[in-house]
């Protein structure tokens, strides 16, 4: 994706920041233990905090939170549902804190938008000492034969290239880690995955496909082809026809310490 396209792709969320904020998952506990797990002390910052899905995660495990996002529409529907928390406009190639700020910098299917270039000295500034950067994905457990087959036909505006466990480890083994000189100022990236779930119908399902960047971007008939493909799809297969059912899912976390 070049730089236009990763542009265009990253600002699209806010003309749908109200479906995101329903249809979104939240973030599995277990991973979001492991990231903060050799933090120093409890400041976190959520980093591109969206409509504040991982922020809610944070709060609930009681860390303390600053979350900074830019797209003005998606940071109205953060404060909405969480006023306690303090939510800034701002971005990772511009954050709005001080030096040594925080213990832990996290983003919530954020940080593959990052131009690391700039965003990586920023993160390792507000960082304080020996703090921790990681990545969550929530990604879609295609080890489930149904879920293989949801991507299949949802194509690859639905199911992106971190969107199933073997993609996601493909495509953040190094990519979205600070470079160029901010890199010599952090250790070696740790991965690791946790179950996760989320309850869903197929009209939920489809509704939360229809937040993928990717879906965004489309002409509305290409948009809504795709969709009906989707449906259709879910509505022959005898685990989503009906009712209420778990979406297979994983967290994925990509960490790394700053030295």
């Amino acid at each position: 994706m070049d730089r236009y396209e990763r542009l265009l792709h990253a600002s699209s969320f806010g003309a749908a920041a109200s479906a995101y904020a329903e249809h979104r998952p939240d973030y599995a506990q277990a991973a979001v233990h492991w990231a903060l797990e050799p933090a120093p002390g409890p400041r976190v910052l959520d980093l591109g905090a969206g409509t504040g899905k991982l922020t809610a995660t944070l709060v609930a495990l009681g860390a303390e939170v600053i979350a900074v996002e830019p797209d003005p529409a998606m940071l109205a529907e953060l404060r909405r549902s969480l006023p306690g928390v303090r939510a800034l406009s701002g971005s990772a190639e511009a954050i709005p804190l001080p030096d040594a700020s925080v213990d832990a910098v996290l983003a919530g299917n954020a940080m593959h938008w990052f131009d690391m270039s700039v965003a990586g000295p920023e993160i390792a500034r507000v960082l304080a000492p020996s703090g921790v950067l990681a990545g969550l994905w929530n990604v879609m457990d295609d080890d489930v034969e149904w879920v293989a087959g949801l991507a299949r036909v949802g194509g690859s505006a639905a199911v992106g290239p971190r969107d199933t466990p073997a993609s996601w480890r493909a495509e953040t083994a190094d990519a979205h880690l600070p470079k160029t000189g901010a890199a010599a100022r952090f250790g070696s990236p740790e991965q690791a995955e946790f179950p996760h779930g989320q309850r869903r119908t197929a009209d939920s399902l489809v509704a939360t496909l229809a937040t993928r960047a990717g879906m965004l971007v489309m002409a509305d008939q290409e948009q809504e082809a795709a969709l009906d493909r989707i449906r259709a799809f879910l509505a022959s297969r005898p685990e989503t026809a009906r009712g209420e059912f778990t979406l297979p899912m994983l967290t994925g976390v990509l960490r790394v310490r700053r030295l």
